[in-house]
């Protein structure tokens, strides 16, 4: 979503985890995705870092500016749900994976941080307006994890109608239309895949 609002053009290489190709872990030993591989030869590999490349290469990224107690609260959401509520969310949604987990405790501490999230949510489209910022490119994709394992369930629950709709207009919206594109698995000698597309 970053590189789409940034305009940034990029090779892109859509991979299976399962069969991990050698030229990326040999950019990125660890093995995760995404990888930004820039012009110069360094890489990038975490999210929030290619996001926040993205915003120095392009300032005017987001249309409309924040005050700096709204970057600071940006800030220190984006820490809680890449350390807490992601512990809590994969012990949810693949509780298989792990030994003596309590499937309704970790989807109950989600919850917990979503109602205190629910709050401070503006009657926008997006997070602090009607145009999407930081917080909505690094929360939402969690936030829709969460849901896709029990929708229904999510849906109905009572206690965080802004995050209902906050997620709602997310996944309706062009931005996720636009980056949510299903690409074949690269192959070293496949034509290259351009992205974004519409560019």
């Amino acid at each position: 979503m970053a590189l789409y609002l940034s305009q940034t053009v990029v090779e892109l290489r859509e991979v299976s985890l399962r069969n991990k190709p050698q030229p990326m872990i040999e950019i990125s030993p660890k093995g995760t995705v995404p990888v930004l591989l820039l012009d110069d030869g360094s890489v990038i590999d975490e999210s929030v870092e290619i996001i926040n490349w993205c915003i120095k290469h392009n300032p005017s990224l987001f249309k409309d500016k924040l005050n700096k107690d709204q970057e600071l609260f940006t800030e220190e959401i984006i820490k809680i749900f890449d350390k807490e509520f992601k512990f809590h969310l994969d012990r949810y949604k693949y509780s298989s994976r792990y030994e003596d987990v309590d499937q309704t405790s970790h989807r109950n501490e989600c919850i917990s941080i979503l109602k205190n999230l629910d709050k401070e949510i503006k009657n926008t489209n997006y997070f602090f307006s009607n145009n999407p910022h930081k917080i909505d490119l690094c929360i939402l994709p969690f936030i829709r994890q969460f849901r896709i394992a029990n929708p229904n369930w999510f849906d109905s629950h009572g206690e965080i109608p802004r995050i209902q709709k906050w997620l709602s207009s997310f996944l309706e919206s062009y931005l996720l239309k636009e980056v949510m594109v299903s690409y074949e698995v690269w192959e070293k000698n496949k034509p290259v895949t351009i992205f974004p597309i519409s560019q």
